[in-house]
């Protein structure tokens, strides 16, 4: 898409469009949706991770000898609840010694501004430490509708005292005004999504969207 930052990256793969697909239908089942939504976590997870740094070390298979090679940075996964709790599995596939500190935000709607990226969203929950024990953090925000929840987590990374050139925001999907907004804010960051959709209403919901990922996940339609 013309005029995003150069950071946003929008992942282009047959398997991601066609798990896309799977998730935006209506008439998908609960199981299916909570195994393509950890698919395509898989998805953003690979691409995503791929200039982590390594180091190399020698090893023997049980016929001859090898280099062999292993990530150096520890990995901090900051799902934000309830959706962001489905693309963590994924990750942890990928890297098992990874740390898992769940933020709980959620907007309030009755002051909701699409586009805006300030204080409109409150948190409930935190399970950051005091000081940060990791080098890289993958903000993990299934949708970025206003982007303002994504944004409140985003600083409170910053306030935690990890630098903005070591977090990714990782989203499924993303409204244009949203991930702009983000990007607006966080200029530094970098952004990895599997699709941007061009209509953000009034009430912050993204069309076509995909629906409340939180709901579809643990199957409670109009919990809200």
């Amino acid at each position: 898409m013309s005029n995003l930052s150069p950071k946003v990256h929008i992942i282009s793969h047959p398997i991601a469009r066609a798990k896309l697909s799977i998730v935006r239908n209506k008439l998908t089942g609960n199981r299916e949706f909570r195994e393509s939504i950890s698919d395509l976590g898989y998805i953003l997870a690979l691409e995503a991770s791929r200039d982590l740094e390594e180091k190399t070390f020698d090893g023997s298979t049980p016929v001859g000898d090898f280099t062999g090679s292993e990530i150096v940075p520890s990995i901090g996964l900051l799902p934000i609840m309830r959706a962001g709790i489905g693309m963590v599995d994924p990750f942890l596939r990928l890297l098992p010694d990874a740390r898992v500190y769940h933020l709980g935000l959620f907007r309030e709607k009755v002051s909701l501004q699409p586009v805006e990226c300030e204080c409109f969203t409150t948190l409930y929950y935190s399970k950051l430490p005091s000081t940060p024990n990791v080098d890289h953090v993958f903000l993990l925000d299934p949708v970025v509708a206003t982007g303002g929840t994504a944004c409140a987590a985003l600083q409170m990374i910053l306030d935690w005292g990890v630098p903005i050139e070591k977090v990714k925001l990782l989203s499924i999907l993303g409204s244009r005004e949203g991930i702009t907004a983000v990007s607006k804010q966080f200029p530094n960051l970098e952004i990895w999504t599997i699709a941007i959709d061009p209509i953000l209403t009034q009430q912050g919901i993204i069309v076509p969207g995909l629906g409340d990922v939180g709901d579809r996940l643990n199957n409670t339609p109009n919990a809200h």
